[in-house]
């Protein structure tokens, strides 16, 4: 698909929609739980199918109800899956699943899409051969086989905080208790934050053992929740956030100010490059104003990182984003996909090693390129585009535009609720 982006002021206002990562925890927490939860306010995102399909997989009942609820009967513990999981291009799903399987104590193979087979799986794969339990590569995904069983468990904190979830979800159904202790530096500490938020509505309660150290008591159930509503999302927010400060001004609804997202700093971030803010209990509104370039530093919210340099590319100066590293190893190579296609707008992102370098265009426009964008199969490189190109000065064609459809397949709507014109080619 392609999508057809026209310059122009943005003015409207946007209800954004979950939280992806609260919402893959709390689906699996229900899953796991003996009993009924109704979980509220879900959108029917490719990551988010992939994972109820695997909840089904593995003994749990799914349902959809209208208005964007799911039913959810647990099974309390889960089944060895009679066939491979495909978890579509989703990270979260893959890495959650593996410890949770790997309970099982039978093989278990998962597969996947796009870039997802060639994400790393180190940790895990470590964890394993410590264990002396199966765990390959298939080319497509991978298979393993448990049991998983209690323990002392040891984890790097500057790899992706998902491998760390997927063993807080898993380790409380084991017998016997855990110890999971975390090397500094420990990066995304707001992800795990957002674990034990929602293991603890389902009844499953991890402490913090001092800042590095979690024990886990073994023999815990899952209890089901009742109604679980999914609060809106700050990584999706923060394109239409950034649009408002670049291009007009846009209210964010269904947000929650007390929110435990770790990419909630894209307002304190805003709020340093001097865009005009204003908060209210459902939302932000940002209006446009010039912007002044800083330095940001991405080790705790990766997921900001696209949008982060467009906004740092019409800022007034150089701006610095620090421990950018983690963007390569996304659904694409996000450095690489962001210097390649901001070139195209005629915008400059310099990288050495993990740090990147903007020297910002302050409130000019960028120009129209001569070829369309690509969206590099990655649903924050298309958005983060789309968002840039209401700063052209002509209009800028995305091909691929259909990726948003991972996280966020009604984008594209909303950015014209928001004031600008698209046409879906």
């Amino acid at each position: 698909m392609r999508a057809v982006i026209y310059p122009g002021s943005a003015r409207g206002r946007v209800r954004v929609p979950s939280s992806k990562s609260i919402s893959h925890r709390a689906l699996l927490a229900a899953a796991l739980a003996e009993g009924q939860t109704v979980l509220e306010g879900l959108d029917r995102s490719e990551d988010l199918r992939a994972t109820a399909n695997a909840v089904r997989a593995f003994g749990a009942s799914a349902r959809w109800l209208p208005g964007g609820r799911m039913r959810l009967t647990g099974c309390g513990f889960p089944a060895p899956p009679a066939r491979p999981i495909d978890c579509g291009e989703s990270g979260s799903t893959l890495r959650f699943l593996i410890p949770l399987l790997a309970l099982t104590g039978k093989p278990v193979t998962l597969t996947g899409r796009g870039r997802l087979p060639q994400r790393p799986q180190q940790v895990y794969a470590q964890l394993f051969a410590e264990r002396a339990l199966p765990f390959a590569s298939t080319g497509r995904g991978l298979s393993f086989c448990g049991p998983l069983a209690a323990g002392e468990y040891r984890l790097s904190g500057a790899v992706s905080s998902q491998f760390i979830t997927g063993l807080l979800l898993a380790l409380p159904l084991a017998e016997g208790d855990s110890v999971l202790r975390i090397d500094p530096p420990f990066e995304s500490r707001s992800y795990v934050e957002l674990t034990l938020s929602v293991l603890s509505s389902f009844g499953i309660h991890p402490v913090w053992d001092g800042p590095l150290t979690l024990r886990i008591p073994g023999g815990q159930r899952y209890r089901p929740a009742g109604h679980f509503a999914i609060e809106g999302d700050y990584s999706q927010a923060a394109f239409f956030a950034a649009l408002g400060a670049l291009s007009g001004e846009v209210k964010c609804q269904n947000l929650s100010p007390a929110s435990a997202q770790g990419d909630r700093v894209i307002l304190d971030f805003l709020a340093r490059m001097g865009a005009p803010l204003q908060r209210s209990a459902d939302g932000i509104i940002t209006r446009r104003a010039p912007l002044s370039a800083g330095c940001f530093d991405l080790a705790d919210c990766p997921d900001l990182g696209p949008i982060l340099m467009v906004l740092c590319c019409f800022a007034a100066g150089r701006s610095r984003i620090e421990h950018a590293g983690r963007l390569r190893l996304k659904e694409s190579d996000r450095i690489a996909a962001m210097q390649t296609e901001l070139a195209k707008l005629g915008l400059g992102v310099a990288c050495q090693g993990d740090t990147l370098s903007i020297q910002g265009i302050g409130e000019g426009y960028c120009h129209t390129p001569d070829r369309p964008l690509w969206g590099w199969n990655d649903h924050r490189v298309v958005m983060s585009l789309a968002v840039a190109a209401t700063r052209a000065d002509g209009p800028v064609a995305i091909e691929g535009a259909e990726a948003v459809g991972k996280s966020y397949p009604h984008f594209f709507a909303d950015l014209q609720r928001a004031g600008i014109r698209v046409e879906l080619i």
